[in-house]
């Protein structure tokens, strides 16, 4: 593989937390592919297919789930990364990631464990994800973790920017191996970001017109989606409509990676990094959208937000799961007996009990959520739909 020189370098890794005996590793793998499989094997990767995406426990069978999500934002990710001549083995590894730490019910489910931590820090998905994969999580025979190299966890820490104020789920990360969460993450981490956006950005909106929540003439009121949707009709005239939607889902994406592709370019002519350490050094983003695409971008998710993730629909069900999480912290709270053996707080002091808590929780699917709820509490009362 010919890497551009401000791409991560395997062999420059900063490498591992824990010596790792040469003579166990298995297969010519260098250290970005090993780290890439082990989060393919793991087990809070395997929990995502029972994970939110957008929908509770969706009813129908096409709509995404945390897994598909994470598959797709990895597809996209690739593709960036060989364009770019980035190391695609450590973006694929980031991108899926990226979303392990999430609880169940999506964003609804991490407002509502925050709420519940608050006395013990809060809960935040993306430092939870550093606490899985390098705390809770023990596959191995003698150190805790998966023991990823540091480019892995450093681009998981701070994929979205510079962390000026870490929380304490991240600063413990920050604190065993020196994540330098001040500066910009490698070009790798800045792709797997800007994947992630495009991937929900289009995918929600083909599952929200296979939901009914949206209509192609809602669509139509967002002027990216409208250029897209002209530009198809375009070039498929005797077409129906109802066949060229998922085109029109495929065309925005390809837009959307095209323009990335050229302004990225553009920074990187800027500032001619000659190393992922320059990347970091540069003080800002050299992966983004133009100027113009970005504004419109956040058009279209204010728009999401509005006609389908706070849609009426929607809202009881997101607001149904936030009552299962905060009861099921409560009687965790109330009676730690009711956790499993191994997950009873040890006698550290409450802030430690109410983290193990939100770590036993944070692990769950939806529908395990659910079924603890009816065991405790009782039931669920989840609305039908979505």
């Amino acid at each position: 593989m010919n890497l551009a020189p401000f791409a991560c370098q395997p062999a420059l890794s900063r490498g591992r937390l824990h010596p790792e005996d040469d003579s166990a590793l298995r297969g010519p793998r260098d250290a970005f592919q090993r780290d890439r499989d082990r989060i393919i094997h793991s087990v809070p990767f395997r929990r995502l297919r029972g994970k939110t995406q957008v929908f509770v426990i969706p009813d129908g069978d096409h709509f995404r789930v945390r897994l598909t999500h994470s598959l797709e934002v990895a597809q996209i990710a690739r593709t960036l990364a060989r364009a770019l001549g980035l190391n695609e083995d450590l973006t694929e590894a980031l991108a899926l990631a990226h979303d392990v730490g999430h609880p169940p019910f999506g964003h609804a489910g991490e407002d509502s464990l925050d709420a519940a931590m608050a006395e013990a820090g809060g809960f935040d998905h993306n430092a939870h994800t550093l606490r899985l994969l390098t705390r809770l999580e023990c596959p191995y025979p003698r150190h805790r973790g998966y023991n990823l190299c540091w480019e892995t966890l450093e681009g998981l820490a701070k994929h979205n920017g510079p962390v000026a104020a870490p929380s304490w789920a991240l600063d413990e990360a920050n604190a065993e191996f020196g994540l330098e969460l001040g500066s910009w993450p490698s070009l790798e981490a800045q792709v797997a970001a800007l994947a992630d956006d495009i991937a929900y950005d289009n995918h929600d909106i083909d599952d929200g017109l296979r939901s009914g929540l949206l209509t192609l003439a809602d669509l139509l009121e967002v002027p990216l989606v409208r250029r897209s949707w002209e530009a198809v009709r375009a070039r498929y005239p005797d077409v129906a409509e109802r066949r060229l939607l998922q085109e029109l889902v495929r065309h925005q994406i390809g837009y959307m990676v095209a323009d990335l592709l050229a302004e990225t370019g553009r920074r990187l002519e800027e500032v001619k990094p000659g190393s992922a350490n320059d990347v970091r050094a540069a003080g800002r983003a050299l992966v983004g959208f133009s100027e113009g695409l970005a504004a419109e971008e956040r058009v279209l998710k204010r728009f999401l937000y509005e006609r389908m993730y706070d849609a009426p629909p929607v809202r009881p069900i997101r607001e149904r799961g936030q009552t299962v999480i905060a009861g099921l912290f409560a009687a965790y709270r109330s009676d730690p007996g009711l956790l499993p053996e191994a997950w009873r707080p040890n006698g550290e002091g409450e802030v430690t009990a109410l983290r193990t808590i939100g770590d036993y929780i944070a692990g769950m699917t939806d529908r395990y959520a659910i079924a603890r709820h009816e065991e405790l509490i009782g039931p669920a009362q989840m609305p039908e739909g979505f």
